[in-house]
């Protein structure tokens, strides 16, 4: 990705649970905070009530790529976390992407 590193750290998804702002939609809840970097850091979560680990990985893989080509739109300095949620199975990633610019990236901004 162009402008984003991946959290990997517990401590940095812990943080963003904790003081984070979000926004939260039928297919998924995104948590953001100012991380003061000259990029993003992005991650996703999918807990095991969401499905079997080949629910999980599909949601999981459309949340990425409808990241990925809306990254340019996004506004930089920013850690994101995107919680997958069960309105998400059986979706494709243009509906996603949708909600993504309509709702996140307009929540960020203001």
């Amino acid at each position: 990705m162009l402008y984003t590193e991946h959290i990997k750290d517990n401590k940095l998804f812990l943080r963003l649970y904790r003081k984070g702002k979000y926004t939260a939609t039928e297919y998924f809840t995104a948590y953001y905070l100012k991380n003061n970097l000259p990029y993003n850091r992005f991650g996703i979560t999918a807990g095991k009530k969401l499905g079997s680990a080949v629910v999980r990985n599909r949601a999981k893989r459309i949340l990425r790529e409808a990241y990925r080509k809306n990254e340019i739109s996004m506004p930089i300095g920013y850690d994101i976390v995107f919680v997958a949620r069960s309105g998400i199975i059986g979706k494709k990633t243009d509906d996603i992407e949708k909600v993504l610019l309509s709702k996140v990236i307009k929540a960020i901004r203001s």
